[in-house]
């Protein structure tokens, strides 16, 4: 190798030779190394692997090589002055005032994409366990996402420490000094993260869950749950962003439990007006003793009613208490037989019941309380609505009318009649 080169010649070698050894390592390990590893893992039977097929991840590993061989590259350069052969570029390239601030620039970049490579790999990881099933009741998301923000504050600190020369203990213990300040700016992220532990080891919310939270103005099924917020698709396709700590702070309903029993409550009431409700003649007794929803209920009742009727004591002047069958009790009768006769309603297991509550301003209300065996919003608010077009539709039958308050047409028919 002749050594009658001038400094610069040397050094354009050196700087020529560096340069087109980086580029080719990386399109080396871009265009050769990576579609192999792509292949390799594409024909694998295990899913763990499917890891490394994340195209950000194959992309940051490909960046490595250059600045790897940048390295390493100018530490050979630099020990050639002891070769006979390259002494003269050893001497030259080492000597150079640009090696050392290349060398920093080098060391950071690679700790910066050792940081990013770190935090894709956690990207991928997260989504080749949403594949599995255990991820709707253990998502893993907020932990991966703290993981990741303690690997870039180690990784600032050691960046840091090789771009000012400074050993890294010289920043750990500054970030000691400033624990205050630092749980300060990490407030909201330690909450979420205690937040996240009780609503994963607790099971109070998963993806997928139909949850209810009025502080928020959410309803809705959740999409997503992270370190800082869970997102919920509200029913009118909107999104809301709720903050993870807000879930442990406010109350909230998950309606998961009902998704799971497979039944779906109705309670909704009937109010009857008052004016109606009346007790039963003879005509109508004998009508309904024929109807075949109400012949056991009317024969029971007859029995129950004569027996109690005939050994009732009288007064001085011969009246005594009898009792008498009603419309409304009838009517009430003839709904619970009605319900557990209807094949959308869950018969055992569950209450199915009808209840006369407290009469109100608004009428006498007769509630129903059942549960559909079908838990899906669509065809269960189409059960609930058979039910009573049904029952309103009945209450004719026994006399009884629905309530309601007088609109503008009852007005204009009362002034109608009057004038």
């Amino acid at each position: 190798m002749p050594k009658t080169l001038p400094d610069w010649a040397w050094m354009t070698i050196g700087v020529v030779g560096l340069v087109a050894v980086a580029l080719a390592s990386y399109l080396l390990t871009r265009l050769v190394l990576m579609p192999l590893v792509r292949r390799a893992v594409g024909r694998t039977s295990f899913k763990w692997d499917d890891v490394l097929l994340d195209s950000k991840l194959l992309h940051r590993v490909s960046l490595l090589a250059p600045f790897l061989v940048i390295w390493l590259s100018v530490e050979t350069i630099s020990n050639l002055k002891d070769d006979e052969n390259f002494q003269k570029l050893g001497e030259v390239v080492g000597q150079a005032f640009w090696i050392d601030p290349l060398l920093k620039l080098d060391h950071a970049i690679l700790i910066v994409l050792l940081i990013l490579i770190l935090s894709s790999s956690l990207t991928a990881l997260n989504k080749l366990y949403m594949t599995f099933p255990v991820s709707r009741q253990r998502p893993i998301k907020g932990y991966l996402q703290i993981a990741n923000i303690v690997g870039w504050i180690f990784g600032g600190v050691i960046l840091l420490a090789v771009v000012t020369g400074q050993e890294v203990g010289y920043f750990v213990t500054g970030l000691g000094a400033m624990t205050a300040v630092l749980l300060l700016i990490f407030k909201d992220t330690i909450l979420s993260l205690v937040a996240s532990v009780q609503l994963s080891q607790n099971d109070m919310i998963r993806v997928g869950d139909w949850v209810e939270m009025p502080g928020q103005n959410a309803d809705g099924d959740v999409m997503d749950i992270a370190l800082h917020t869970v997102k919920i698709q509200n029913f009118d396709k909107t999104i809301t962003t709720v903050p993870t700590h807000k879930l442990i702070q406010e109350p909230f309903r998950n309606w998961r439990g009902m998704s799971q029993s497979g039944g779906r409550r109705i309670k909704r009431s009937i109010a009857i007006d008052m004016s109606t409700v009346r007790f039963l003649d003879d005509d109508e007794i004998e009508r309904f003793s024929k109807f075949s929803p109400l012949q056991k209920y009317m024969a029971s009742k007859r029995d129950e009613l004569q027996a109690h009727n005939d050994g009732i004591a009288t007064g001085p002047d011969g009246f005594g208490d009898p009792r008498k069958l009603t419309n409304i009790g009838t009517f009430r009768a003839y709904v619970i037989q009605y319900l557990r006769a209807h094949p959308r309603l869950h018969q055992s297991g569950m209450t199915l019941l009808v209840r006369q509550l407290a009469p109100t301003p608004q009428g006498l209300p007769i509630e129903l309380y059942v549960f559909s065996n079908d838990t899906s919003w669509v065809n269960y608010e189409g059960i609930q609505a058979d039910i009573f077009d049904h029952l309103l539709s009945m209450l004719p039958e026994f006399g009884l009318r629905a309530f309601q308050e007088p609109t503008t047409g009852d007005f204009r028919a009362i002034n109608g009649k009057s004038g």
